[in-house]
């Protein structure tokens, strides 16, 4: 073979393998995000094809308002690199939203009319654009996005009372929520969230907020469908939806806010509104940010208490949880105010432990059929006395899993999973690693005493499996 040919060869070779690189390179960053439905036991999220969806949410309340591409970018990637699925945002932000332009000099509305929105023509040109920017960013990563319309002020300026005295009425709100889910309406990486830090106990408000989603189901579907679309409502906090919105044909979702600081007891909503009928998904949509000061008496939040707060929510039925950094909400720098006195900037705490720790949580869940999980407290033999230690139990096909938050010795149970033998494992929530016990009949009750001394910080999760089932070891496998 002459050396022409062999270089022919070579360079076809080469290109080959560029081309299959390119291929799989081009599968793993251009993730598509398909519509969602809740499952058929009205309890979990799942894509088109069925396929089970674990909702794993970070919150960025300033993101589209503060942030330009770059940074859009940044914040974005590293939120898919850790495993969150969702990322919770707002078009027209609580701070600055109406009275200073976002990063490229765009304003939302003009004269702050909810029926003018600012738009002009050609990409690049006005502040929905770069909506649109964020919402085909986060598609390409994976992402769905839980997109609030407006934050809750600008229906009411309290937390509590629902006294409408803002810019919406129960005509713009429709006009409004029309546009958007209009102008958005090719999206399918979108979970719509109506309200905004905002309790609805006033006839006037609920009118305002059901205007807004009867327009949003509006403008995507033309006429008012609520079935092609997923939707909750974020109300202040401690607070859940359930108090004002429960059997209503636009809620698919029953969500709550348990409140901030250290005392930030989540487990207490989650069952109620898991009891709640009828059935439907449940989720904390915000609780303990680390690094942020707040409660009665005012206590700081930690990573830890986030961690707890994830696998309360979580063990005790809902479809997933969001988690929050105070930097990072409202994505604070040296051009942004401060609110409430962040102890970073939020490129700067995109790393804490707690950020990572939230992927183990949904690997773990996704590593057993947790589409059929339910709680199980029965399952807990062990007199429970104090609500910052609480133990959960969570039992599905053929699995439990029981987190302890103190490392507290309990006893189960057993008898409840269908299986002659149990294989065992701790599951460490700190570090994502898990570490097989061994095997035992599964009958009676069994006392169990999680690694390391009984504190704070120091939570376990155990893990029982069928032993006659191939389960993988709990958590990341790959």
């Amino acid at each position: 073979m002459s050396n022409t040919n062999q270089i022919k060869i070579i360079l076809v070779l080469v290109l080959l393998t560029w081309q299959k690189i390119s291929l799989i390179q081009a599968k793993s960053t251009d993730s598509t995000c398909g519509p969602l439905d809740v499952h058929e036991n009205n309890r979990y999220l799942v894509h088109e094809d069925g396929t089970p969806f674990f909702w794993l949410a970070d919150t960025a309340w300033q993101l589209i308002h503060d942030l330009d591409k770059q940074q859009v970018d940044k914040y974005l990637s590293n939120r898919a690199k850790k495993g969150f699925t969702v990322i919770q945002t707002v078009i027209l932000a609580e701070y600055d939203g109406l009275d200073k332009p976002n990063a490229y000099g765009h304003f939302v509305l003009r004269e702050k009319n909810p029926t003018k929105p600012i738009v002009k023509d050609g990409p690049n040109n006005d502040y929905w654009d770069h909506v649109e920017y964020m919402l085909n960013k986060a598609q390409k990563l994976g992402l769905y996005v839980g997109l609030l319309p407006t934050w809750g002020r600008y229906v009411t300026s309290n937390w509590q009372n629902g006294i409408v005295d803002g810019i919406f009425n129960e005509q713009n709100a429709q006009i409004y929520g029309k546009f958007v889910g209009r102008r958005f309406r090719s999206h399918q990486n979108i979970i719509w969230i109506i309200g905004g830090d905002r309790a609805a106990p006033t006839d006037t408000s609920r009118t305002i907020w059901r205007a807004m989603a009867k327009g949003i189901a509006i403008g995507v579907s033309g006429y008012e469908d609520y079935s092609k679309i997923l939707m909750t409502y974020h109300t202040s906090g401690p607070g859940a939806s359930w108090w004002f919105f429960n059997d209503e044909k636009w809620i698919d979702i029953r969500a709550a806010q348990s409140g901030h600081g250290q005392n930030s007891f989540n487990w207490q909503l989650m069952q109620t509104g898991y009891s709640m009928k009828p059935a439907k998904p449940v989720l904390d949509l915000e609780t303990a940010y680390p690094g942020f000061r707040h409660g009665r008496p005012p206590t700081t939040a930690t990573d830890d208490h986030a961690r707890r707060g994830a696998y309360w929510s979580v063990f005790a039925g809902a479809c997933g949880h969001t988690y929050g950094h105070h930097s990072i909400w409202q994505m604070h720098d040296s051009g942004t105010r401060a609110i409430a006195n962040p102890d970073g900037y939020w490129y700067e705490v995109l790393d804490v432990p707690s950020a990572a720790q939230m992927g183990y949580l949904r690997y773990l869940m996704e590593s057993r059929p947790f589409i059929t999980a339910f709680p199980d407290q029965a399952m807990i033999l062990t007199e429970q006395t104090r609500p910052d230690d609480y133990i959960e139990a969570l039992r599905g096909d053929g699995f439990a899993m029981i987190y302890t938050p103190t490392s507290k010795k309990f006893t189960l149970r057993l008898g409840r999973i269908k299986a002659e033998t149990l294989t065992a494992w701790w599951f460490n929530p700190r570090t994502g690693k898990a570490k097989r016990i061994g095997n035992f009949r599964n009958n009676s009750s069994k006392e169990f005493n999680p690694p390391g001394k009984e504190q704070f910080a120091n939570d376990w999760v155990l893990v029982l499996d069928d032993a006659g089932k191939e389960f993988v070891e709990p958590g990341r496998t790959n």
